[in-house]
């Protein structure tokens, strides 16, 4: 994986009257200080190995903290702010030629003049995926509200078979290797292609509205479509008839999802754990507009990614070079969806009166056919955004 591959994310917060601009970001820097202790990982250099594999130095190098003002208010940004504007909020710098010194993470406090706080995280997907920046954030604010962190990360790897449990007759799933290996063996798609970004916010009452909508197209009454299935099929449609030219046909698409409950890891666990699934796209042809046989056909993929079908996937890869094959997790040509609605918390609060009202997420660059992220949004507080 290219360790330039990297997660952008950025939480919005409105802020009290009163409170001199520079008085937050010095408390923010003091509880990331204090946080950091519990995040070896993220303050350490990468360096390889005699393998030529990648591996993180633990040296306490740091992370590269940016302070930034911006004029007007915090809600007067949001409606104007497009992708462009709101990288900028983010700060990433691609690998130097001498890795050793080049940060894995940064962070940047932008202060808005007339109220409002933006908190940008970037960070290398080499090291973590989106659920494990949300982690990040979530530790800080945690330290910041009150001097502890409620869930401290989990440092380990990724669980294996143990030898007593293996079953002689257990047929290994290959769906899932052969996604990975078709993917490595495609050439890598040019990096250099541009893709639109565009944001959709979906009410309760829309969401619900698209599984009505995916169900009447032929689901059998006692199917239970999830939200992340409803709208993922709608994108995979919308997507497909403006590649397709309108020939019928859907485009090729894979999932990613979280593993971790799925591995019984503990929700602390930081580092990469999604998956990819490939949806067979030719059976969903049959309905009118095609959502329901596409949300069913989500709904199986997602249901095949169990225990001992992810376990087998790791041991594959352990087996071979795991290393290339996670290329495979994002360089491949299929459109890319993403399940990442537990990534945010209602509960990442600095302090009591700093409300979240939006986070947006970027994984970039974009490649293949491009990138749907679905994200939910914390009850109460306002919206989350995907962007791809």
């Amino acid at each position: 994986m290219d360790p330039n591959r990297q997660i952008r994310m950025v939480y919005y917060y409105t802020t009290p009257p009163g409170r001199a601009v520079g008085e937050v970001t010095k408390k923010l820097r003091e509880s990331i200080s204090e946080m950091l202790n519990g995040f070896p990982t993220v303050t350490g250099r990468l360096l390889k190995n005699d393998q030529g594999q990648w591996m993180i130095k633990c040296n306490d190098a740091g992370v590269r903290l940016m302070e930034a003002r911006a004029k007007g208010s915090v809600e007067g940004w949001l409606r104007r702010t497009d992708r462009e504007k709101e990288l900028l909020l983010v700060h990433w710098e691609d690998m130097y030629y001498k890795p050793y010194f080049w940060s894995t993470f940064y962070v940047q406090l932008t202060e808005f003049e007339e109220g409002g706080l933006a908190i940008g995280l970037s960070c290398t997907h080499l090291l973590v995926d989106p659920p494990s920046t949300a982690m990040f954030i979530k530790a800080w604010a945690d330290i910041t509200l009150g001097g502890k962190m409620l869930t401290p990360p989990l440092f380990q790897p990724l669980p294996l078979p143990k030898p007593g449990n293996k079953n002689t007759n257990h047929q290994t799933y290959t769906a899932l290797i052969d996604c990975y290996k078709t993917s490595i063996q495609n050439p890598t798609p040019d990096m250099a292609k541009q893709h639109a970004t565009v944001t959709f916010r979906f009410t309760y009452e829309m969401v619900q509205s698209c599984i009505a909508m995916a169900k009447t197209g032929g689901a059998p009454d006692d199917s239970s479509l999830t939200p992340f299935e409803a709208l993922a099929g709608l994108f995979w449609v919308c997507v497909s008839k403006i590649k397709g030219g309108g020939n019928g046909t859907l485009t090729n698409m894979s999932v990613s999802v979280d593993m971790r409950e799925t591995l019984g890891l503990d929700k602390g666990f930081f580092g990469n754990c999604m998956a990819y699934h490939e949806v067979p796209a030719w059976e969903c042809l049959g309905d009118q507009n095609g959502l329901s046989e596409a949300t069913s056909a989500i709904g199986e993929a997602v249901k095949k990614m169990e225990n001992r079908r992810i376990l087998d996937l790791i041991e594959r890869l352990e087996g071979d070079n795991f290393e290339s094959y996670l290329v495979s997790t994002i360089s491949g040509q299929d459109l890319i969806c993403a399940k990442l609605d537990n990534e945010v918390s209602n509960s990442t609060i600095f302090e009591d009166c700093y409300d979240l009202i939006r986070v947006s997420c970027y994984i970039e660059p974009v490649l293949g056919e491009g990138q749907v992220l679905i994200l939910r949004s914390p009850p109460g507080r306002g919206r989350v955004d995907s962007a791809g």
